[in-house]
This record gives structure tokens, sequence and C-alpha cells, in this order.
């Protein structure tokens, strides 16, 4: 994890290559570091639109941190050489602390371009989750909540970007990663054991990056089996009238851990696929399949919505961690703003694009929360789309969106597998390197069909992956980064009051978020043999 971090530039130096009309994103292999040179990488888990934006594709409907092969394409980690072959004119300038700026590339996105991938990089999975959110918050307490959350989590973006320019100024450097900028709040510290220990500030990151990511992988196995479990068993009783008001029989099929072991195999084949410009065909088709997905989901829900007055106004307390667990797997997308802040032609511009951005995503989160309880009531399920009526037009909804997830799985995938391998592989004879590299990614993704396996519950795996690691990167690290990185430089109460708030807050829904979804998995879920086409 030492030698494989997410950046974010500070002045504008080539960090990322996108491959104009390849939809992929190039990567370079990372290196020590060195006077002249840099280490590019990549944070998060990007969920970018590969046909949004005409002139510069990115290959996901989830794009994650990856290394690419720096033989597929051309490596401009180094600073002394831009994609036109000329040194950057933003490291000339970098003299001083009082000389310091922000600068963009030439090339780099525009405004509306940035704005496009901060918001699809914000929405997947989670946002079908969130109808049951809703409902284990309640009516009114729900969106409210949702409102306040997705206030911190922007507030986190900003401190994060923030403290990592700080660094930048302080160390000349040319930008500072997420790990490296808790490295180096902890360095900033009077605390001498925390000053000596300042390494695991990046461990820490790293651990919560891969498990972020692994637990992303098990929610796409669930998510997957569940809705091919429902088209299947509805296959009989599925018609062409959307609007009727009858009840299908599910058909008995095998259970969903065994729809979980079935996607294995294609899933392995998937992940041994490792060149990204092949998969970014994929990539744009299932963005385009999600989206129409979308769209007739909220057709659906718009067009009849019955009385509400029987919802819970607010819901139970003991509910409640679950949506804490849900909301913040849908707002983590902190590692997206490294990346596309550095590649803006005006970066100055991006604090501005963050809040637009961020408050576009906060609202697509409310409005299909709240108008998905509104519509389904009290039988809203694990996703949304489990919800739709057993006709053609919806099944084919399911069926479009599962097409999306497969793909973005190979996607996500890459954010483990390129942290865990490259360092196992190198420590093998280049004969056997293959080999390993893939019995390595087999071994993952076999994790991650275990981890389905044993927790087949999607609202709760969703819930236990938000608690236990996306609260860690989004609301609990980025406070404490701000008070570490500015306490020896002077730093005001009320600052510190509010950070400390944000950090307990975000600890005890990690605390208690982990505890509810352990006990709810513990608890036999309640089945139904009937499957209501219209609520």
């Amino acid at each position: 994890m030492v030698g494989w971090r997410p950046i974010i530039a500070c002045q504008g130096e080539p960090a990322l290559a996108i491959a104009q009309g390849a939809g992929a994103v190039t990567m370079a292999e990372p290196k020590k570091p060195q006077a002249g040179s840099t280490d590019v990488t990549l944070a998060g888990s990007i969920e970018l639109a590969a046909a949004a934006v005409p002139d510069v594709t990115v290959s996901t409907a989830t794009m994650s941190t990856r290394r690419l092969r720096s033989e597929d394409y051309n490596d401009y980690s180094s600073t002394e050489a831009t994609p036109d072959g000329s040194p950057p004119e933003a490291i000339n300038s970098f003299a001083s602390p009082s000389s310091y700026q922000r600068f963009g590339e030439s090339n780099g996105t525009t405004w509306f371009q940035t704005l496009i991938h901060l918001v699809k990089g914000n929405i997947g999975t989670g946002l079908l989750g969130l109808p049951l959110a809703v409902k284990n918050a309640g009516i009114v307490l729900g969106p409210l909540s949702l409102l306040v959350m997705g206030i911190a989590a922007v507030h986190c973006m900003g401190i994060l970007v923030k403290c990592a320019h700080h660094f930048c100024n302080k160390y000349q450097r040319p930008f500072v990663d997420y790990g490296d900028a808790v490295m180096y709040g902890l360095e900033a510290t009077p605390s001498a054991w925390l000053r000596t220990h300042a390494i695991w500030g990046r461990y820490i990151v790293g651990f919560f990056l891969i498990l972020t990511q692994l637990g992303f992988c098990c929610v796409y196995f669930v998510f997957l089996a569940d809705n091919l479990k429902q088209v299947i068993s509805a296959a009989n009783g599925t018609t062409n009238d959307c609007h009727s008001n009858k009840t299908t029989v599910l058909t008995p099929t095998m259970d969903s851990r065994l729809f979980i072991l079935s996607l294995l195999p294609f899933l392995v084949l998937l992940v041994y696929i490792q060149n990204l410009k092949f998969l970014s065909i994929f990539s744009m088709l299932a963005n385009l399949a999600m989206l129409s997905s979308l769209l007739m989901i909220n057709w659906y829900i718009i067009t009849g919505i019955p009385d509400p007055s029987n919802l819970p106004l607010i819901a139970g307390w003991k509910t409640y961690p679950l949506f804490f667990g849900t909301a913040i797997f849908a707002f983590e997308g902190i590692g997206v703003v490294l990346p596309l802040e550095n590649k803006m032609k005006n970066p100055r511009h991006f604090s501005v694009i963050l809040y637009v951005g961020m408050a576009i995503v906060t609202f697509l989160y409310i409005s299909l929360g709240t108008l998905g309880y509104l519509r389904f009531g009290a039988s809203i399920q694990a996703s949304i789309t489990l919800n739709l009526p057993d006709c053609w037009l919806y099944q084919s909804v399911k069926l479009l969106y599962s097409f999306g997830i497969f793909f973005t799985y190979a996607l996500q995938f890459y954010v483990p597998a390129e942290i865990i391998v490259p360092g196992a592989v190198s420590q093998v004879p280049e004969r056997w390197a293959l080999w390993v590299n893939l019995l390595l990614r087999t071994c993952l993704v076999c994790v991650t069909c275990l981890l389905a396996i044993l927790i087949p519950r999607l609202d709760i795996v969703i819930s236990l992956v938000g608690s236990v690691s996306s609260s860690a990167l989004a609301l609990i690290i980025p406070p404490l980064l701000e008070i570490t990185t500015y306490y020896s430089e002077g730093i005001h109460p009320v600052t510190i009051a509010k950070d400390v708030l944000i950090s307990v807050l975000g600890f005890a829904g990690f605390v208690v978020g982990t505890y509810e979804s352990l006990w709810a998995l513990a608890t036999p879920p309640i089945s139904n043999t009937t499957h209501a086409l219209v609520q």
C-alpha cells in the first residue's frame, strides 16, 4: 500500500492522462519519489459516464482507483514532460509558499464536464437503496437526515482538498494524496507518539479504501443475485400489462446463495481482463443502460403515489442506524474530488463546482428516497428495482441495471487488485508472475463471493459496508485531519468543536450502525411467497 496511492495534484501536472475517444484513464506505474518526478494515481471509486462528455471519456459506470500498464498507455507521471512534450510551466513558478498558486491543464476538463463527472461519480447502487433508508428513519426524519448528511459529506470533501493544498504549499510538492495528507497531518501534531507513527495514517486510508471497494463488490454480487432471481421466479407470470392489480405467484427457484455462486465463474473471467481500454466499450453501454433504467424507475414512481397519511413521520430509533449505514454508503464519494479537481482547466473554480454538484446529488438522493418510500410504503424492498411490477417493460429495467452493475464490478475490483496484486507478483520469479496475478485475482473475487453468501441480504450488506468503511473515509477522518493539520499553526476553537462533533457523530454511526447491521443479520428475514404488481 505504500507504493500505490490516490493523489490530488496541486499545480495541475498531468496526474492522469485521459485517452481521447478511448474511454480509458491512463495511470502511471508507481515510482519512488524523486526530484523532478511524481507518483501518479487516482483516489477513490469514481462512477463516471463514459459517453457523457464528448472530448473527455472515462471508462466506467464506476471507475475505480487503478494503475494501468505503461505499455498500453503513455506515462506522463514525470513532471519533466507533459503530453505535449514540454515541461509544465507550473513547476517553474513553484518556488516558495508565497508564490503558491493552483494551476490547471491546458487540455483539462471544463467546469461543465467536471460537474457531470462529479454528479455521476456520486450516484451508484446506493441510490436504489435510499427508499428503504427513508423507511428506516421516517418520512420526515429521513429526508431531513439525508440533507444534513449531504451537507456534512460535502464539507468533509472540501476539508480534504483544503488540507491537501496546504501540504502542497508547506512541503513544496506538486500534489499530495489522501493517505499522504493524513500522514503529514499526524506529523504536524504536537504529540511525539503521533509524529513517530504518522506512517500509519497512510496505511489506515489504504486499508479502508480496500475494505470499501471489496464491500462494493459484495453488494454487486447480492444485487445481481436478487434481481436475477426475481426475474426468473416471475418469468411464467410476466405479461405486457404493467397496470393490472393482480398478484403474481412466484415460481420456486433455487436459493439466492446459489444464484450468487453461479455468478462467480463469470465475474472471475471478467476480472482477468486487465485492459480497461477493452472494457470501456462495455462501460459506455452499462452507463446508458443504467441511465435508461433510472428514468423508467422515476417515471413509474411519480405516476402512482398513494395517500401517504399512514406512513410514520419518525421511525423507531432501533432502525435509524440502518438508515445511517445505507445513506453514508450512497454518499461515499469523497475520493471523486481528488482526480477531478486535478484534471480541470481552471481548478480555482472547483469549490463552486463541488458545492453545486453535491447539491444536485443530494437533491436526487432525497427525491428518489422520499418518492420511492411514498410510492411503495411499508413494502419497499432493499433495492427499489425489486418493487417494480412483473411486466416485461420493468423486468427489462432490472436486467438493464444488472447489466451495468456486472461490468461495474470489474472496474471497482481494480482498487484492491492494483494495491494487493503488484506487491505479491514482485516477490515471485517472472515466469510465475502471470499465474500468481490470476490466482490472486481469483482469490479476491472468491472472497467477495463468500462474504456475499454469508450476508445474502442486500439491505444489510449495504448498511454494513456503509457503517464500517464508508463512514471512516467520508466523515471520521477528514475533520480529524483538519485539526491535526492546523492545530500547531492556530485553529479557532469553534472549528475544533465542529470537527470533533462531525467525527464523533460519524464514529457513533460507525459503532451503532455496525452493531445494528450485525443484529439484523442474525434476525431471520420475513419471506413473502407472493409479489404484488402494483402497490
